[in-house]
């Protein structure tokens, strides 16, 4: 039977938004949320791995598990490789990389990604969902996804690109990129192997390193776009959404 473990990055030096996963949202911090939807998906164990004993205390005292990590990496996947060499599991075939900052995750979304990854056998697999604002196209702080063929509930799809700016006149398979990934073990261990591209380290973009060193990545829709806490706008916005839906 095929194995996964969840892995969240999550880390205090944020510029826009300091001390980012220890802010609360209906007495819980935002780690904590994320780590709750990463546990009901029950796919497997779940761990964060941070560099800052803030929130491995804040994880820990709530009964989280975490795992202390350096506190300087280039990427998050870094973080999550270093966390995955200091555990050591046994028998894990894939990995997921969970953004620590989505608390609004679909829990079916993750669920959909590791059940499509492993039976399409896939090396390496990320979610995205339709575009329903046109405005995005080019708003350079949410990152589109090109992909091969259209993208259903049915058929994944091979990524082209991933870019911040859509070139003007192109609407062939472009959907909002969600930054939550699934690698098989041994790619993820060549990932963060390899040099960062010119690329990548232009338009901010890790995901471009694979697919300039010929890794496959495969995209499946997903059934909503999760708002990700970037700016104390975006804080906001989602303590209301959250605070309604309690």
């Amino acid at each position: 039977m095929t194995k996964t473990i969840i892995l969240i990055p999550s880390r205090l030096a944020a510029t826009r938004l300091p001390n980012k996963p220890l802010l609360e949202i209906n007495g819980i911090s935002i780690i904590n949320h994320v780590y709750k939807k990463a546990q009901s998906s029950k796919i497997g164990d779940v761990f964060v791995a941070t560099g800052d004993n803030e929130i491995f205390e804040e994880v820990t005292k709530k009964g989280g598990k975490c795992v202390l990590t350096e506190k300087e990496h280039q990427t998050g996947t870094d973080r999550i490789f270093e966390a995955y060499q200091k555990l050591k599991p046994k028998n894990v075939d894939y990995i997921i990389n969970l953004q620590g900052d989505e608390p609004m995750i679909d829990i079916q979304d993750i669920k959909n990604l590791n059940l499509n990854t492993i039976n399409n056998k896939s090396e390496l697999g990320t979610l995205a969902s339709e575009i329903s604002d046109q405005n995005i196209l080019n708003k350079n702080n949410i990152v589109k996804v090109i992909t091969e063929e259209k993208i259903s509930k049915q058929n994944i799809s091979k990524a082209k690109t991933f870019l911040r700016e859509v070139p003007p006149n192109y609407n062939a398979n472009i959907y909002h990129h969600i930054g939550v990934y699934i690698y098989k073990v041994s790619i993820l261990e060549k990932f963060v192997n390899l040099k960062q591209t010119k690329n990548e380290i232009e338009q901010r973009l890790e995901q471009l390193r694979a697919i300039e060193n010929n890794i496959e990545i495969n995209v499946i829709l997903a059934n909503s776009t999760p708002i990700g806490v970037d700016t104390k706008e975006d804080y906001m916005e989602i303590k209301k959404i959250m605070n309604y839906k309690d």
